[in-house]
């Protein structure tokens, strides 16, 4: 059984930094595409970044990009969410999923592609 346990969010003010882990457990890290997402008050889940199994590709949604940076320690089994110049649009639950085995740039932003899903971690930017 896979588990996923995220940490690291919390308040920041507006312009701040978080950096968000996710652990995973119950199979082999390095084989799977990980993806970060998020879910504002009233709002849908929506992607925010993924990673390719070796690390060496990602994707990020617009809003985020250049601001955010997903990476990987596959020897820690733990991937990484760099959350920089934070705004109080960034306000969210967010989660992190392991995907499938192939790196697939589109399917990566749908979180019908992913199979399992920690329990959340709140990130609340005060403006």
């Amino acid at each position: 059984q896979v588990q996923l346990v995220e940490s690291g969010g919390g308040l920041v003010q507006a312009g701040g930094s978080l950096r968000l882990s996710c652990a995973a457990s119950g199979r082999t890290f390095s084989g799977y595409v990980m993806g970060w997402f998020r879910q504002a008050p009233g709002k849908e889940r929506v992607f925010v970044a993924a990673i390719s199994p070796s690390g060496g590709m990602t994707n990020y949604v617009d809003l985020v990009h250049g601001r955010f940076t997903i990476s990987r320690d596959n020897a820690k089994n733990t991937v990484y969410l760099q959350m920089n110049s934070l705004k109080s649009e960034d306000t969210a639950v967010y989660y992190c999923a392991q995907g499938g085995s192939s790196w697939s740039p589109n399917q990566s932003r749908r979180d019908q592609w992913y199979d399992y899903w920690g329990q959340g971690t709140q990130v609340t930017v005060s403006s």
